[in-house]
């Protein structure tokens, strides 16, 4: 969908302007696209946008929760088991809200499921505080985590509805620096209200209820409502080659195939990407390295993405989608091969610089190939299961690594680099390339080979343009 029409088909005066204002200055004088400043992405988008961009950085700034919970619980008198056990159930409900989300996007619209998210994040974390007994404080972890996440299929799709193709690389390289920038400042609010509430973690959580619940009101105020109709998705999924007459929500996603491979390449890609966090530091300490270089090689990593992300895909952004998405997957195995190296400390440097560039390159186009590689109506779904998967890869990653490493010692870099050649391989056959545009009304050939039509035939002459419109 392009940035003139809005969620459930209602014109949009803010990205209608946007667009035109942007066409002049994406077009050459040979008609090539021209690389789309960050800053022109970001004035033109319509208010919808920035409000998701914004609510990106405030969801994952709030995310006090996840980084203070086992303090908390501590400091509630529960034993190490229990948290170990909450842990686990925030993990698990951060990966089923994806699915969720995506489904609820699809089913209340993008503005009622981010209302819900944000809503329900509110509610639950400040309920925290005040629950007599572990189940019920594992039951609401667990709801507070999917809560969390329903928030960012929803987010995802508006986002790939109202920006034209040609800047939703760049569009989705801002929200993965809301994402980034969000979780390195996160810890550092979050100790800060907990030392302005003097230890205490009332301040903590209501501060983190409280912007949410701020960012649900100034959601319901300003993003787009309503959901497209039964009628628009069947017309839609007859229009689509391939998706099979009545297709519908995450089971169509599985009958295409070739999408299918790209889950399993996001699944890889993130297994592999995690092991810095896990068997990175292991690793370390069994061959005696200082701490300071696995700390130096985290805040390096979290510099480069934070400093370099945008800049490299404004050189990026117009590359084929194929070749972007497995130039990152391939770097990001490359890095982490490199750290087998017998080298010391200059291993750790040069192959944290390797992947990070592979992450910079490949994670805008990876997060944003998911909203065009399916049909329009089912666009939620599609990037419901591919955050699915890719926060199961996170999840499934670290414990993979770890019990590699226990068996293999240093060898398990280039076993792990193995994950990344088979999402490199299979990256490359799922990827489509980007569709063509389609031609416009005016340029029709018919035009010129068949004489002037009289009056009661032109009715028919829209007939095509409004066909391409129906296309995913």
């Amino acid at each position: 969908m392009s940035a003139e029409t809005e969620p459930g088909g209602t014109p949009g005066e803010d990205g209608a302007a946007g667009a035109a204002a942007a066409d002049g200055a994406r077009a050459g004088s040979d008609g090539a696209p021209e690389k789309v400043r960050v800053w022109a992405t970001f004035r033109d988008a319509p208010l919808a946008v920035k409000t998701v961009l914004a609510g990106v950085l405030v969801n994952r700034l709030s995310g006090f929760l996840h980084v203070f919970l086992v303090l908390f619980l501590t400091s509630k008198g529960f034993s190490k088991e229990h948290t170990v056990l909450a842990l686990g159930v925030y993990g698990g409900g951060a990966v089923v809200g994806t699915l969720v989300g995506g489904a609820l996007a699809d089913r209340m619209g993008v503005r009622n499921a981010t209302v819900l998210s944000m809503g329900s994040t509110a509610v639950l974390t400040a309920a925290l505080l005040y629950l007599p007994s572990f189940p019920l404080v594992l039951a609401t972890v667990a709801l507070v985590s999917l809560g969390a996440q329903l928030f960012r299929p929803a987010s995802a799709t508006l986002l790939a509805e109202l920006t034209d193709d040609d800047r939703q690389v760049m569009v989705f390289a801002m929200y993965r620096f809301g994402l980034n920038v969000g979780a390195t400042a996160a810890p550092l609010l979050g100790y800060a209200l907990y030392n302005a509430g003097d230890h205490s973690y009332t301040l903590l959580f209501w501060g983190e209820a409280l912007i949410a619940l701020v960012y649900a009101c100034f959601a319901r105020a300003t993003l787009p409502g309503g959901t497209r109709g039964a009628a628009a998705a069947g017309a839609a999924d007859r229009e689509r080659p391939g998706t099979g007459k009545g297709a519908a929500g995450y089971a169509a996603v599985l009958r295409d195939r070739r999408y299918v491979l790209y889950l399993l390449a996001a699944l890889c890609h993130a297994a592999v990407y995690m092991q810095y966090l896990s068997t990175l530091p292991l690793y370390m300490t069994s061959v005696g390295m200082a701490l300071f270089w696995y700390t130096f090689a985290v805040s390096l990593n979290g510099f480069i993405v934070i400093a370099f992300e945008l800049l490299v895909t404004k050189l990026s952004q117009n590359w084929p989608l194929r070749i972007t998405i497995g130039l990152g997957f391939a770097l990001v195995g490359a890095g982490v091969a490199f750290y087998g190296l017998p080298i010391g400390p200059a291993a750790i440097v040069v192959g944290t610089l390797i992947w990070s560039l592979g992450e910079i390159l490949g994670g805008p186009a990876v997060f944003a190939y998911p909203a065009k590689a399916g049909p329009e109506h089912l666009r939620s779904r599609y990037i419901g299961s591919f955050q699915f998967m890719f926060g199961l890869g996170t999840a499934l990653g670290p414990m993979l690594g770890s019990w590699l490493f226990l068996r293999l010692g240093g060898m398990v870099w280039p076993v792990v680099a193995v994950g990344s050649l088979l999402a490199t391989a299979l990256g490359l056959i799922a990827v489509r390339p980007r569709p063509e545009a389609p031609a416009e009304p005016a340029d029709d050939p018919r035009g010129e080979q068949e004489p002037p039509r009289a009056p009661a035939e032109d009715t028919r002459v829209p007939e095509p343009a409004g066909a391409a419109r129906t296309q995913g």
